[in-house]
């Protein structure tokens, strides 16, 4: 039994005391205690209380007179305890004796929109990773409504995420809340993450916390990877594609002793089949091999208040893209075919540690720090593009209240360093940036409606200057199951323009920066304010558990690096004159329909548009209008073998997109102004043979809804014409895989 799994959670930087109750409620299972979401946790004969999350954790304010706290869960005995004072709770739930205790885990929710927080969070556990192949971090949103994915481009297989509107860059992407797909890694580094490393992710739309920097503008997506103290000794998924595509994911933990844990996680994936559907002569999806090694290393010190970790990481990244008649050794440099390599060497370094007080529980210490180094060298036909780019990142805190534990506050120290080597086509773009900042965050708990998280920071930057980044998240319950939210920020970053818009060297146009008075590329800071409101309502149906929540935000820039696609001679950057903004509505519905059936269906509306030289238009390729669902069914439990069948399917609609101008290409070779609205499905088939083994089967874009012509005269690819980036929708086809998973 690990005795120590949950010690994290009581000395992590998020813990809190005196006026509180919280805890955590567990289960069993093969003998071992696993965490178990969605009990009821609340006071005996009051409407106050609190659902556990995934991690099985809860808390609630201390009521003095009331003393029984009641814990139940479908299929559980329910307990009372006697609580007199403030605390932390440790708690296991029995199963009732004519019920196998492994039913429950088909009833957990595999993702879910909290109730409580100041922000407007989203967790997504490991559970909801397993109903699509989800190969790496890129691939993880498929059935997340609130995350889209698309194409980068027709050659180099990159996938590019948007939230509120807005890409990749303009999010904030952390694991284990160290910023990580940054800089150099925007493009490729969520493709750099394996799926089977990560535990839960949880997804804050809007300005994040100023705790984890001054960059975010839309929001946060924080992957928190699987711990070797809670991990399964032994790990392996295996996975095959009909694309050629194969992968082996390892993983070996160990104890080593009462407080010291390691695990060894191992991911390589090959392609190696030259794949060409569509018959234009190059490859839909690009040759790769990749070997991916994670050392972690867990201390916990229980008596002594530390929890610590440590992980070691390297990986080695080839592809191949281009003409499929294309010979690295032969056609390099050279216009007998036309193709590409892109070879990526990243290895880290991060650490973490925590203490708490022993005497002053609600007071804690917490240390980051994380070493990066990124080596990429590519060419795409004649354009040759080389990044390095070496980064070092430390975050120091603390957490303490202010008079009693309604007010909260951390406050701490920040400071990066930033080195580039950037060399495109002949060009030398290598900078060095850095800064050191210090953050307070303050949060108030009324310990009944009323939520909030105001934070401030203040930079001292090489190349941005010194500036403030204020931050404010409120949340309100008007009424019962309810949660009213309202948030406003301000973000700032440097623009990587050739990292983030790495596609444009599949192309033949001209690269034109038209500023250049700016530190960066001659190009000014980006800044935008984010302000959103959004409200989450529970209810019963017919008996049954739903949610329904409704999302507004709106971006808007104070200034952004426009990145011009309008001239399909060139792309041209140049600081934003005039307005430019992103409106985001959602409106999303969870419903559990049965007992082991779940739908969500969910319709979003982008408006999202910027001040051109050509004028005011709309974001190219960005749908303004889709529409998602996803049924979920589970059979039940085959209570002597642990055998059960899993149901997942997804349909994804999106609207028509502007495509960039093409009005000065020869008439073969133009677009209309907009794609056709296209629907896509995916569906995945798991049977569960036993707690410890079970295959899955899938199909993507089973319908073979694909994209006609998604390259721009692929017979002349050395031409003037030749362009790669008019991406809408799928380009491959259908894709079906199958897959194990075996665990010890």
């Amino acid at each position: 039994m690990r005795k120590l799994i949950y010690i994290l959670f009581f000395i992590s930087l998020a813990s809190t005391a005196q006026e509180k109750v919280e805890g955590i409620v567990l289960e069993i299972r093969d003998n071992k205690e696993y965490p178990l979401d969605g009990a009821n946790v609340f006071w005996l004969g009051s409407n106050v209380g609190d659902v556990t999350d995934f991690d099985g954790m809860f808390e609630l304010p201390f009521q003095q007179g009331r003393n029984q706290l009641v814990i139940s869960y479908v299929g559980y005995k329910t307990d009372t305890l006697t609580v007199a004072n403030p605390k932390k709770i440790r708690h296991v739930l029995r199963s009732k004796a004519d019920l196998d205790e492994i039913t429950i885990t088909s009833r957990q929710k595999a993702t879910a929109r909290s109730f409580i927080a100041a922000e407007n969070k989203i967790n997504i556990s490991s559970a909801e990773l397993l109903k699509a192949a989800c190969c790496n971090l890129s691939e993880s949103f498929e059935t997340n409504p609130s995350i889209d994915v698309n194409f980068a481009d027709a050659v180099t297989g990159v996938r590019q995420i948007r939230m509120l509107g807005l890409t990749n860059p303009y999010i904030l992407i952390t694991t284990e809340n160290i910023p990580a797909i940054r800089g150099a890694r925007q493009a490729h580094g969520l493709s750099f993450i394996p799926g089977t490393w990560v535990e839960s992710i949880q997804i804050t739309k809007g300005a994040g916390s100023v705790i984890n920097g001054f960059e975010s503008i839309a929001g946060q997506i924080n992957a928190e990877f699987v711990k070797p103290q809670t991990d399964d000794p032994l790990f392996v998924n295996a996975y095959g594609a009909l694309n050629g595509r194969t992968e082996l994911n390892t993983h070996l933990n160990t104890k080593i002793s009462e407080k010291w844990d390691t695990g060894l996680y191992v991911h390589g994936n090959y392609r190696g089949v030259k794949n060409d559907q569509n018959e234009d002569g190059l490859l839909d999806t690009p040759l790769a091999q990749q070997l991916n090694v994670m050392n972690r290393w867990q201390y916990t010190d229980s008596e002594k208040g530390f929890v610590g970790f440590l992980g070691l990481r390297f990986m080695t990244d080839d592809k191949q893209i281009g003409q499929t008649d294309f010979d690295p050794e032969e056609d390099r440099g050279t216009m007998n075919a036309w193709g590409g390599e892109i070879d990526t060497k990243h290895y880290g370094l991060e650490a973490k540690l925590g203490y708490v007080f022993p005497n002053i529980p609600y007071q804690s210490l917490g240390l980051q720090l994380a070493y990066s180094n990124h080596d990429q060298k590519s060419y795409f036909g004649l354009r040759p593009y080389d990044v390095k780019h070496e980064s070092f990142y430390a975050n120091a805190q603390i957490k303490s209240i202010i008079s009693d534990s309604r007010h909260v506050f951390r406050t701490g120290l920040t400071a990066t360093y930033e080195d580039y080597d950037e060399i495109v086509e002949s060009t030398d773009y290598s900078r060095v940036e850095n800064s050191i900042g210090a953050f307070f965050e303050y949060a108030y708990d009324d310990l009944e409606d009323f939520t909030m998280t105001a934070g401030i920071r203040a930079d001292v930057h090489n190349l941005l200057g010194t500036f403030v980044t204020p931050r404010l998240h409120a949340r309100y319950t008007p009424w019962e199951k309810a949660a009213f939210r309202v948030s406003a920020g301000r973000g700032k970053r440097s623009a990587n323009i050739f990292v983030e818009n790495q596609s444009l060297f599949s192309t033949n146009r001209e690269i034109i920066i038209l500023d250049t008075e700016g530190e960066i590329y001659g190009l000014d800071p980006e800044i935008a304010w984010n302000y959103g409101v959004s409200f989450l309502q529970g209810f019963d149906l017919f008996e049954r558990r739903a949610n329904v929540s409704f999302d507004f935000y709106r971006t808007d820039f104070q200034n952004q690096v426009i990145v011009d696609w309008e001239d399909t001679n060139s792309i041209r950057f140049y600081n934003l004159d005039g307005s430019s903004y992103a409106n985001s509505f959602q409106v999303e519905l969870d419903y559990s329909l049965t007992r082991d059936l779940d739908i969500r269906t969910a319709y979003k509306f982008y408006d999202v548009k910027t001040d051109y030289l050509a004028g005011r238009l709309e974001k190219p390729l960005t749908p303004s209008h889709r529409v998602f669902a996803n049924i979920a069914y589970e059979t039940p439990l085959n209570e002597d073998k642990g055998s059960q069948w899993k149901f997942d399917l997804t349909y994804n609609w999106l609207g028509e997109q502007r495509y960039p101008s093409t009005d000065s290409n020869p008439i073969g070779f133009r677009r209309a102004e907009f794609s056709p609205a296209l629907g896509t499905f995916n569906a995945q088939v798991t049977k569960v043979f036993s707690p410890s083994f079970e295959i899955y089967l899938g199909g993507e874009n089973f319908t073979n809804e694909t994209q006609n012509n998604p390259i721009i005269d692929p017979e002349n690819p050395f031409g003037s014409n030749f362009d790669t980036t008019f991406v809408y929708g799928p380009i491959f086809g259908s894709n079906y895989y199958i897959g194990l998973r075996y665990r010890l």
